[in-house]
């Protein structure tokens, strides 16, 4: 969530912060609810002094033996109006809460003007496409050859975009899995955490999930009030609510591979065939709490350790910053990385990695203790795929394509395969 005092003290400024964004904010709502607010401010404090001197002068009058009931007539009404005026208060605050809860976080200088996907800018290119001497195949098709990847089947069972995997392709996704957990957590210094798969209310708030995107999500029925997660930055991220932590401690970094629930509300007649939109999939995600200070480095960080995943794979793949239209609700800047699928003769998405300012961490309370001032101050919060499994896997089984339709195994992940050739 954004400061408010940013635009209490400028108004101006955060406007155009928000025009970046493609916001129109209206302030001239925010200055009534401003305007009012202060004023119930003051007459609640006005209120509550003269309850406060009136309550003194009771006990004064009483213990000259003078009648008090004038006064406790007096401050009885004191009290109804200071009870009328809080509770227009906090009415009033309600509603700013309610305003700023809906507001995206402010762009880094350095994000690049633009409206959509078509304007985001490379920064960075590893490898170069894989390129075959024979027609290359999705990997629908691959999946399909093998009899290892049933979409029918999985419609089936529930519905549209979702997959069974078996045998050695099934292997290979759980290879993968291991893989970057191992990866991340021994070479890259995260610590592997199990978090729940579902989470209320509040976890989803904390990271700017709810109350702007319930429609993506799947809520659970019955009075739990749970929801399935859309990416484990929300329970991973939410291990710091409401916690002030010692500077000694920081950074915190966390590596956890979960499956992620979508309703992909609004993706409708996008990527309809195979993996790379469905409504259930696996991540092996990275969570960054750090200092303010040490944020941006920490961000290029976080996206370098997603890259060495495609890197060791032997992927090709690119990197882009996302423009102001198409960066995400919360994030301050984005880098995504996109691998290249010769199925598709194009790059795509594998991994956004987000650094959110303290946006996240004011919505969820979670602080670091200063020790030059020893006063709590707002964390700064980084997050990443590293990487999104299923995509990861298309991308294997594309790139590694032999012209028979079978998959070959990249040298890192054989141990995982029982040392095996092929799928």
């Amino acid at each position: 969530m954004l400061d408010i005092s940013i635009f209490r003290n400028d108004l101006d400024g955060a406007v155009e912060q928000l025009k970046r964004r493609g916001v129109d904010f209206d302030r001239v709502h925010f200055s009534n609810l401003e305007a009012q607010r202060k004023t119930v401010q003051v007459q609640t404090q006005t209120l509550q002094a003269e309850r406060n001197s009136r309550s003194k002068g009771i006990g004064q009058a009483k213990a000259k033996g003078e009648d008090i009931a004038p006064l406790l007539a007096e401050v009885g009404t004191l009290g109804e109006q200071l009870k009328a005026a809080e509770e227009e208060l906090q009415g009033i605050q309600r509603e700013l809460n309610e305003l700023f809860m809906g507001l995206p976080n402010f762009l880094d200088e350095s994000v690049p003007e633009g409206k959509s996907e078509d304007d985001n800018v490379e920064v960075r290119t590893w490898g170069e496409p894989t390129s075959f001497d024979f027609e290359a195949k999705d990997h629908i098709d691959l999946g399909a050859q093998l009899e290892q990847m049933d979409f029918d089947v999985a419609s089936k069972i529930t519905g549209s975009r979702f997959v069974t995997l078996s045998g050695p392709l099934a292997r290979l996704q759980r290879a993968l899995t291991q893989f970057m957990l191992d990866l991340h957590s021994d070479v890259h210094g995260y610590s592997e955490t199990y978090v729940p798969f579902m989470v209320n209310s509040e976890s989803l708030k904390g990271t700017g999930q709810l109350p702007k995107f319930e429609e993506d999500l799947f809520k659970l029925s019955g009075d739990s009030g749970y929801y399935l997660i859309p990416t484990a930055e929300v329970p991973v991220t939410n291990i710091v609510r409401d916690t002030i932590i010692d500077a000694a401690k920081l950074p915190l970094k966390f590596v956890a591979h979960t499956p992620c629930f979508r309703s992909e509300a609004g993706s409708y007649g996008r990527d309809v065939r195979g993996m790379v939109r469905q409504h259930q999939f696996e991540k092996v995600e990275l969570v960054q709490i750090v200092r303010p200070d040490e944020a941006e480095e920490a961000h290029e960080a976080l996206t370098n350790n997603a890259e060495m995943v495609l890197q060791k794979l032997g992927l090709p793949y690119r990197v882009v910053v996302l423009c102001a239209g198409d960066t995400g609700f919360s994030a301050t800047k984005t880098y995504d990385i996109e691998v290249w699928l010769p199925g598709q003769q194009k790059f795509r998405e594998i991994s956004s990695c987000s650094h959110f300012g303290n946006f996240q961490a004011r919505r969820l309370k979670a602080r670091w203790r200063n020790p030059e001032t020893g006063k709590p101050e707002l964390a700064h919060t980084i997050n990443g795929s590293g990487l999104a499994v299923g995509r990861t896997l298309i991308a294997v089984m594309e790139n590694y394509q032999t012209e028979e339709g079978r998959i070959r195994i990249p040298d890192v992940l054989k141990p995982y395969m029982g040392n095996r050739e092929l799928v």
